[in-house]
């Protein structure tokens, strides 16, 4: 390495982008610092996947829009009313960029953050496994006309005394309620509802889909062929939920954080869960028919695209940032 500048380079090669924003003020004249730190900030954000500050209005004027609005399109509103609506509109866009981010990170060796990404994936399927259907991602504005109407017990509380008809556990059913008013609630309200009850609305859709016994309206109403499918896909997320790669977030003894997969250990846990999920005829076919070699998670990026009914490859937004980076180097 022959200038700091060099070593900066190789830091951008590894999506460093935090050791980046420190280290430039002594590597780059003092008017080109606030315009790389903006970017090393806004790549920090997107790779640790803090999706409710993409496009934080101190990046705007300093981060390129092209950049700006492909992460946006990743991002939870962080208002009811917020436009564009982002990953309540798709989780297309989201599923990309995970996949680049669990890519990036095993690259790095962090184990951690490579099964906590994968734990927030396994959360969210289901409601990706619906868009089709749904035609958004779960939107609570629109999400009311697919699952409310006669016969319907989509958020329903159970009637002391009354039968069971309904396999929601009871917190699924208070966030089912919560998933059909929040729209109106004011800002803090729906911030709440997004942080706590939005992935257990997604994985009370995965039930009605993969797991009652006794459907309701909410199932009913739709045409047996996309039924079908839409049931396929929801049973191919529950697997990939109870899969040995998502137990990995939580074999700690002491709870989350005190341990942490080996890169080995990772691997295995995959080959498991991939032999596994060979056993859904969708699984199969997904990994059979997988095109992404090379991923350090054979298969994953096909058995996403199987659950979406649509493709989903790996993002290159932080490449591209780091690209950027190093042309301002």
């Amino acid at each position: 390495m022959e200038t700091a500048r060099d070593v900066l380079k190789v830091l951008a090669g590894r999506c460093a982008f935090g050791d980046i924003e420190a280290l430039t003020p002594l590597a780059v004249p003092k008017e080109q610092v606030a315009p790389l730190a903006a970017l090393c900030a806004f790549g920090q954000r997107v790779l640790d996947l803090d999706a409710e500050d993409f496009g934080m209005p101190e990046d705007v004027g300093e981060v390129p829009k092209d950049l700006l609005d492909r992460a946006r399109a990743s991002r939870m509103p962080q208002t009811p009313k917020e436009q564009p609506r982002g990953a309540l509109a798709s989780l297309r866009p989201a599923y990309a960029l995970l996949l680049e981010v669990i890519e990036i990170r095993w690259r790095r060796r962090e184990m951690a953050a490579l099964v906590a990404a994968v734990h927030i994936a396994s959360e969210y399927l289901p409601m990706l496994a619906w868009e089709p259907v749904l035609g958004h991602a779960g939107d609570p504005a629109l999400i009311g006309t697919a699952v409310t109407g006669e016969g319907s017990r989509f958020g329903v509380p159970i009637e002391p005394g009354s039968a069971r008809l309904c396999d929601h556990t009871r917190p699924e059913r208070s966030a089912c309620e919560r998933t059909l008013r929040v729209s109106n609630e004011p800002g803090p309200g729906w911030r709440a509802y997004l942080d706590r009850q939005h992935s257990q609305v997604s994985q009370a859709l995965g039930d009605c889909a993969a797991r009652c016994r006794t459907p309701c309206s909410v199932m009913s109403r739709i045409d047996e062929p996309v039924r079908a499918r839409l049931t396929a896909r929801c049973k191919l997320a529950a697997d990939f939920t109870d899969s040995a790669l998502v137990r990995l977030r939580h074999a700690a003894p002491v709870g989350h954080g005190f341990g942490v997969p080996s890169p080995e250990e990772v691997e295995t846990a995959w080959a498991r869960s991939r032999a596994s999920l060979r056993h859904q005829p969708l699984g199969k076919a997904a990994l059979d028919g997988a095109t992404d070699g090379g991923y350090p998670l054979p298969g994953l990026p096909a058995i996403f695209s199987a659950i979406a009914g649509a493709p989903i490859v790996p993002d290159g937004l932080l490449r591209e940032v780091t690209t950027r980076i190093t042309a301002s180097l």
